[in-house]
């Protein structure tokens, strides 16, 4: 119907005015998405920028969520780079959250629906190391504005299509720790420091299709120790509640912040998932008596307790234990860097073997490569997902090491490899302590097909063939 200017003028005026009273627009959420912790308990974390936590709608009523961290800047603190080349980290931004009751069948932010756990979970995309490089005292800085050379985005998506009922990263998400160098256009533009404007482009841009399509579990790695990027750790990740003195704030307060207990995700009546924090570990080794390793030895029991409930485990911890890379020295010739020396050092004076023998398999990332190593030795299988998106590792690994103990005693009877390509893992179960496990390229291409049954693994390719591209400076 059409009114004439002189009375449509307050007519719309008193309208528009009366929607502004009864429906304000609504506050924006930056990003939304489900963590699970002990016990396989669902937590959704809500980021936003509003001056309250929005409402979250479960099962068709709408609750209020609770404010995790506030916005705030943290004030610079000592860092792994030098202090020319820090700065304090902003968080302008609300962590909110709220624990999903169990049985709960829908939940909304907004009308953005969250991947709310359904069921026992059989789909798992595996993912690890995935943010972009940058860090001067390498002289390593990845083209983060190049999406063939920092592909995360790529990868997130084709990992989100394969409909996964959980996701797994396997730690070091965060990696643009210093400013881009003037001239480089690779990086240029990036944020850099340990604050949400990097957290954004490391991971909850990138990410964003495949926080959607399921609930993660999410494990520390080295880039996530308090020295780094442990502040966001603690604030956006992490599924326990953040607490005053293990937030990574304060340096004096690194022995509290720095580490974390184990704790079990069920993924069936037989089998669970172990989640070990072991970001501040060390290759160079641990002396009997230091904070690491008293508190990676009481780690280790507390896991091995854990494991004990059934008779299938999968110990996901950053570090590989019974894997390894490869490196060139100052002279070109290739060497091996071999299972982390620190976690060796501490489970190894609990446990010989390393691992509880119900053990399976350890999902690891930190080598930026994909490999798979099962043994005749009574040890579990380890499999290496550092590939999701950090500058890929170079160095060509032995088609066969069998002569080769990625850990004391440890003897190698099946391995495979892929160096120079960025992808995900999946594993689908098909029995009890039985796996199906695939490798995928960035586009979900499957590139290697392997079984686990048992700690026993066995992959059809030995090497996957790719053109390695020299590593991004």
């Amino acid at each position: 119907m059409y009114f004439p200017a002189r009375i449509a003028t307050p007519l719309l005026a008193a309208t528009l005015a009366g929607c502004a009273t009864l429906a304000p627009p609504a506050p924006p959420v930056l990003s939304a998405y489900i963590v699970v912790g002990e016990g396989g308990a669902a937590t959704v974390r809500v980021l936003s920028d509003a001056a309250t936590c929005p409402p979250i709608d479960i099962d068709g009523r709408a609750q209020p969520m609770q404010l995790r961290a506030p916005a705030s800047t943290v004030a610079q603190r000592p860092t792994a780079s030098s202090p020319a080349d820090s700065k304090p980290s902003a968080f302008p931004l609300l962590t909110c959250e709220l624990p999903l009751p169990p049985g709960t069948r829908t939940a909304t932010v907004q009308g953005q629906a969250l991947p709310v756990p359904q069921g026992e979970p059989r789909r798992i995309v595996v993912i690890g190391d995935t943010g972009c490089r940058m860090k001067k005292a390498d002289n390593a800085f990845q083209a983060c504005n190049d999406a063939d050379a920092a592909p995360f985005a790529t990868v997130a998506a084709s990992a989100a299509a394969w409909r996964p009922d959980l996701v797994v990263h396997v730690g070091d998400y965060h990696y643009r720790e210093n400013p881009c160098p003037a001239g480089n256009a690779g990086c240029a533009g990036s944020p850099w420091g340990y604050g949400w404007d990097t957290w954004r482009e490391d991971l909850f841009r990138p990410a964003a299709p495949l926080l959607r399509a399921a609930p993660w579990v999410v494990v520390r790695g080295n880039h996530e120790s308090c020295a780094r990027g442990g502040q966001g750790w603690w604030r956006f990740l992490d599924p326990r509640p953040l607490q005053p003195g293990r937030d990574c704030n304060r340096a004096a307060d690194d022995d509290t912040g720095n580490y974390s207990d184990p704790y079990a995700v069920p993924l069936g009546p037989e089998t669970q998932l172990l989640v070990v924090d072991t970001a501040a570990t060390t290759w160079k080794g641990l002396a009997p008596g230091s904070t690491g390793f008293e508190r990676y030895r009481d780690a280790y029991t507390r896991a091995a307790a854990l494991a004990a409930r059934v008779p299938y485990n999968l110990w996901a911890n950053h570090h590989p234990i019974l894997g390894f890379g490869a490196d060139l020295d100052k002279n070109g010739q290739r060497y091996l860097q071999l299972g982390d020396k620190g976690l060796q050092d501490s489970f190894g004076s609990v446990d010989p073997l390393l691992l509880p023998r119900n053990v399976q398999a350890v999902l690891s990332g930190h080598a930026h490569l994909w490999e798979q190593v099962s043994f005749s030795s009574p040890h579990p299988s380890q499999f290496i997902t550092g590939f999701s998106g950090t500058a890929e590792d170079t160095v060509p690994l032995p088609e066969a090491p069998m002569d080769v103990q990625p850990a004391p005693g440890a003897i190698i009877d099946s391995f495979s490899s892929w160096v120079g390509g960025f992808g995900f893992m999946t594993m689908e179960r098909t029995g009890p302590g039985a796996w199906h496990v695939e490798v995928h390229d960035r586009n979900g291409v499957v590139q290697n097909r392997c079984e686990l049954t048992g700690r026993r693994s066995r992959c059809d390719l030995t090497q996957v063939r790719t053109q390695v591209r020299p590593r991004a400076h």
